[in-house]
């Protein structure tokens, strides 16, 4: 199977870009949508919670849901079970606004929902986005509505961050911090992300946390909340980017964790301080490096590099070299994990998605609202993470087993 990592083609990163985007909309239309109609029936049974009949017993009470129908919408299928009103009133029954009985198809969501999540869902852009899927006349949400849909949000947000992760082992751990151009305050708001890999392979969204621009403190408060909820055992493994404040902070939370810089940020640095005319063949280069079988291999790709190019560019080779103890780490590792281990695309392929919706977004109002939008839209793009490849050997890299360019050494 061809490997993907970020540093391939432009072309192929926009079409992965382009399909995550799509499944994120489907998933943030759907999550809002059902919320939306859960808002509205509360809100109608609080509008008539005094109508009651002869024995004291309400008119109108909430009776479960409906069996799920899909909405079709320009993004695909959208599947959403409709909360049922139990309504005796003689005069009148309820219908939702949102989504009346017989509606099977929307209009316009895809214009909705990058209107939602680029604005940060404020009650101003609210109500005009939703129009432009149902049509005029919507009634069913409010402003003070509208506001307790972000407040369920938020509330989402703040409960997952403080979840228990007594028990909860991550063998890998991939760490970014992700930029914005929000326009809170005076800087732009950087996000802090760690997603792991459980011992059975499958990628979880571990943290997002507010940061102060990729600094050791702020990493290290974010590692020790991590400990401090329970996340006891040191992962095996660490990637990242160099540059970030987590390396220094790392060590004195999990001092166990090895490490491995991410490839996509290195030779992305690394062809920053050379000509365009060279970057091509400089880039193959970097690739047969990390591509290659075995560390030996590796190892004179390496040689390669600084013989043609370091008299010529020396700040491209030093930057090359100032983290050689850490480029090769993969090693060390199944080489069915290789294709994991090399970058951090988990959260890459992710996030570039949200950081592209997150440019236009000029009025989030509050650094919560955008760690809010940030998680929904991760935790929707989770569900598609693909799980490890070769997940049957992580329990060999838990118990320490040793590992020559990707195969377990034998036994003496």
């Amino acid at each position: 199977m061809e490997e993907y990592t970020e540093v391939d083609t432009a072309t192929r990163a926009r079409g992965v870009t382009q399909w995550t985007l799509e499944a994120i909309c489907r998933e943030g239309a759907r999550r809002m949508l059902q919320e939306a109609l859960e808002l509205e029936v509360a809100e109608y049974i609080e509008r008539f919670q005094d109508l009651k009949d002869k024995d004291g017993k309400r008119l109108v009470v909430r009776n479960g849901r409906h069996c799920e129908r899909k909405v079709v919408t320009g993004g695909g299928q959208i599947p959403v079970k409709q909360p049922r009103v139990n309504d005796r009133r003689e005069a009148e029954h309820f219908s939702s606004a949102i989504l009346p009985a017989y509606m099977r198809r929307a209009p316009s969501i895809d214009t909705l929902i990058p209107a939602l999540y680029l604005k940060g869902v404020s009650t101003s852009s609210f109500p005009e986005a939703l129009e432009a899927i149902l049509g005029k006349g919507v009634t069913g949400l409010s402003p003070a509505n509208i506001v307790r849909l972000k407040e369920v949000w938020e509330q989402e947000f703040r409960d997952w961050s403080k979840r228990d992760l007594k028990g909860k082992r991550y063998v890998y751990m991939w760490a970014d911090a992700i930029y914005f151009n929000v326009r809170l305050e005076k800087d732009r708001p950087c996000v802090l992300v760690i997603v792991g890999a459980t011992e059975d392979g499958h990628k979880e969204l571990l943290a997002i946390h507010d940061g102060q621009r990729e600094s050791h403190l702020s990493w290290k408060h974010l590692l020790l909340d991590l400990k401090r909820r329970g996340l006891e055992e040191d992962p095996c493994l660490a990637i990242a980017d160099r540059a970030l404040g987590f390396w220094k902070a790392l060590p004195e939370v999990f001092p166990g964790t090895r490490a491995q810089q991410c490839w996509v940020h290195k030779t992305a640095n690394i062809l920053d301080k050379m000509p365009k005319r060279v970057q091509p063949d400089a880039k193959s280069l970097l690739h047969e490096m990390y591509l290659a079988p075995t560390r030996e291999d590796a190892g004179e790709a390496y040689n390669r590099f600084f013989a043609l190019y370091e008299d010529r560019y020396p700040k491209a080779c030093g930057c090359l070299k100032k983290d050689e103890d850490v480029l090769f780490t993969f090693y060390d590792f199944p080489a069915a994990h290789w294709l994991h281990l090399r970058t951090t695309n988990p959260i890459e392929s992710t996030f570039s998605t949200v950081r592209h919706r997150s440019r236009q977004t000029k009025g989030c109002g509050s650094r919560t609202a955008t760690l809010t939008m940030v998680f929904k839209l991760a935790t929707g793009a989770e569900k598609r993470w693909r799980r490890l490849n070769g997940h049957n050997l992580i329990p060999l890299v838990v118990q320490g087993e040793s590992f020559a360019d990707g195969e377990q050494k034998k036994a003496a």
